[in-house]
């Protein structure tokens, strides 16, 4: 802020757009509103370091809010950080530089619930659990179940364009999104496209959708809907090792669509057969969820068992599937899930088939051979048609004390393994984001092919205030 006066006024516009009680200076807001679940920050907060925070929070209440706000920022060139939930682990909501968090929570209803087009409209700070359960009163799910569904936004979801465990039969939220609608800096509101199929030139929707705020707001979003399926059976298999589960697992998808697939490399593999055999055994572990018409699921479990005996995997029935649904959430609650003090990441990326187990070899023997300490686990959670997804993890139990050595060891480890993913056919993430984390990286990937991306944000926001230093932009 340029002076104390200044900041008084500019204070007022805001108080004037969106409701004096709406806006806050408090240092315990600005805190919250500086520490999501990317490991940098809460790092920093557990060695009491503050991280960069915000100078305002503004809390708009709609469309017509976000645009007055968005205009006040592009005059004043203030930053501005749109933040959801707080859920993602990328930094991407992090206000790096100061300037204006714009909450959206406020933004939290249903506007239209249509079940004759089977679709539903909603306002993008809606909390995306309260969203399935308001679809689920009504007999219909969204299908779209990530672990940061209780805590999430749907604009969050939009904003990295997430993926959920039904990802395999239903897609990721962009497949599951019909339309959006989205305020830029100057504060004109854009549309996509009322439908989500045509050809009327390239697909703003998809512009919109994983741009993480850089280029504007999402307000609005319309959204398919899915009649709850009559079954869902679980299933799960011990292969002898990942390339014949990866190979059934490419099988299969050719054949019909889990809505479930999960494959475990033999790290992970040893843990969960303990737990549900009570012995050791190695091999690659697959658990599958078929769900639908309960006849057509019937025929789906004849050609899974076809599909996984031709690769001679043990059938080992569906205690652990029924078990490990039931508490798929539960991992990811505190004393659950992975943090500090430990080092961690995971590191989730995508290729075709033909590279996806090069990839997990390069990344291992990247990550363990070069850090002392770390060790690599992988599964493969999400599957295409021509490939599938590898979510895989570093973690190191005892890192050094000094937080900046702990930083620059971090990213260390990251570049060096997602570097290894890049020239084996595999990109930067498929479904967490890149956000400030990765942005050094983008480049990397798309070589000059970034200056699609850089001509649409000078374009959007030729001041650069949207989400500053994010998605390499």
């Amino acid at each position: 802020m340029q002076s104390k006066f200044l900041f008084s006024m500019i204070c007022y516009e805001l108080r004037d757009a969106v409701g004096d009680e709406n806006i806050s200076i408090r240092e315990s807001d600005k805190i919250v509103h500086s520490v999501d679940h990317y490991w940098a920050p809460r790092m920093l907060a557990d060695h009491g370091i503050l991280p960069p925070q915000a100078d305002i929070i503004v809390r708009p209440g709609s469309t017509e809010e976000v645009a007055k706000v968005l205009k006040i920022a592009n005059y004043y060139s203030l930053p501005v950080f749109t933040w959801g939930g707080g859920s993602g682990s990328q930094g991407g909501a992090l206000p790096v530089a100061g300037g204006i968090i714009l909450d959206t929570k406020r933004m939290n209803r249903v506007l239209d619930f249509n079940e004759n087009s089977m679709t539903v409209t909603v306002e993008t700070g809606m909390i995306f659990q309260q969203l399935e359960w308001y679809a689920n009163e009504r007999g219909y799910s969204l299908m779209h179940y990530p672990s940061s569904i209780a805590c999430g936004t749907v604009g969050g979801f939009l904003a990295h364009n997430g993926i959920g465990v039904l990802s395999s039969k239903y897609g990721r939220i962009r497949d599951m999104c019909v339309n959006v609608e989205m305020v830029i800096p100057s504060g004109e509101v854009l549309h996509s496209a009322p439908v989500p199929e045509h050809s009327s030139g390239p697909d703003i929707k998809s512009i919109f959708v994983g741009s993480e705020g850089t280029l504007g707001v999402m307000t609005k979003a319309t959204f398919r809907l899915f009649k709850m399926p009559e079954t869902r059976k679980f299933h799960a298999y011990l292969f002898k090792d990942i390339t014949d589960g990866i190979a059934a697992g490419r099988d299969i998808l050719h054949s019909f669509k889990p809505s479930i697939l999960r494959l475990y490399d033999e790290a992970e593999t040893v843990s969960i057969i303990k737990k549900i055999l009570g012995v050791e055994k190695r091999g690659a572990f697959m658990n599958l969820a078929l769900e639908g018409d309960a006849e057509v699921v019937t025929i789906e479990e004849r050609k899974l068992d076809e599909i996984c005996a031709g690769y001679d995997a043990v059938n080992l029935g569906s205690e652990y599937g029924e078990k490990w649904w039931d508490s798929r959430l539960t991992f990811f609650y505190p004393d659950h899930m992975l943090d500090v003090p430990k080092i961690f990441g995971t590191m989730d990326t995508t290729a075709s088939y033909d590279n996806i187990e090069k990839i997990y070899w390069a990344m291992k023997r990247a990550v363990e051979e070069n850090f002392t300490g770390v060790r690599f686990i992988a599964h493969f959670s999400h599957w295409y048609d021509w490939g599938c997804m590898m979510y895989d993890r570093f973690i190191m139990d005892h890192p050094p004390e000094d937080p900046e050595e702990q930083l620059i060891l971090h990213n260390k480890i990251w570049d060096k393994a997602i570097r290894e993913a890049l020239a084996n056919g595999g990109v930067i993430n498929d479904h967490h984001g890149v956000g400030i984390k990765l942005g050094r990286l983008m480049k990397e990937q798309y070589g000059n092919t970034m200056i699609v991306l850089e001509g649409l944000k000078k374009t959007l926001d030729p001041k650069g205030i949207m989400n500053p230093y994010k998605l390499g932009l």
